[in-house]
């Protein structure tokens, strides 16, 4: 697949099928996804791949938590800023909307948080979630390598015809994540990304992207 095809292709897909991923290519993915640029070659990453019973066990055990209205373990860093502001709130709501409404969630109806909370704890009905962990003592350089690590991956999925959809909601629920995988307290949850192949017959929103000129200012040119 192209490069331009790859990026404009991925998007964060929330309805997997059940169809199972071959281990060989979620292995040519991840040791391709290596060379990700790392400042100072530290890789500070350490990836867990989840899938069959473990996986199951995950999903029923987040998923209880998540129609308990359980509110979840300690932030051990905060998902957004406690103060959105415009353009990036808009921008937010914006995109919330979308893609629950997609999932047949209102933004009135009453168990919105609770329906939202499920269906992410089920990982969108993936059959393969990777969770990414680093160092407690790495700093926010390291955390920017894991980003980029994590974009290669999911761009390297689509070259496999697999989708992505990246999900910070893990932290909410790390304890069970890390009980289940066997982190050590050393490591700290950055996020899950959830695996599969696209569901058929669903709806498939795309969130918009701001004008170039709203995030891109050309100097000298």
């Amino acid at each position: 697949m192209d490069v331009y095809e790859a990026v404009i292709s991925r998007r964060a897909v929330r309805a997997f099928s059940d169809e199972p991923i071959p281990k060989d290519v979620l292995q040519r993915v991840l040791a391709a996804a290596t060379r990700a640029p790392s400042s100072g070659n530290l890789q500070p990453w350490h990836v867990y791949v989840v899938t069959g019973e473990p996986l199951a066990e995950l999903k029923k055990r987040a998923t209880a938590r998540a129609l308990a209205a359980d509110p979840g373990d300690d932030r051990e860093y905060p998902m957004y800023p406690a103060e959105l502001t415009s353009p990036y709130l808009n921008r937010f709501s914006a995109a919330a909307a979308l893609r629950y409404k997609a999932l047949g969630i209102e933004r009135d109806d009453p168990g919105r948080p609770t329906k939202i909370a499920a269906l992410n704890a089920d990982a969108f009905g993936a059959p393969v979630v990777l969770f990414c962990y680093l160092d407690r003592t790495m700093g926010p350089g390291q955390w920017g390598d894991a980003g980029m690590y994590l974009q290669t991956v999911m761009l390297l999925l689509r070259a496999e015809g697999l989708h992505s959809c990246p999900q910070v909601m893990w932290t909410t629920y790390r304890k069970t994540v890390s009980q289940l995988v066997g982190a050590d307290d050393g490591l700290v949850l950055f996020c899950g990304v959830s695996v599969g192949f696209e569901k058929e017959g669903v709806p498939r929103p795309r969130t918009g992207r701001a004008d170039l000129a709203e995030t891109v200012s050309f100097i000298g040119a």
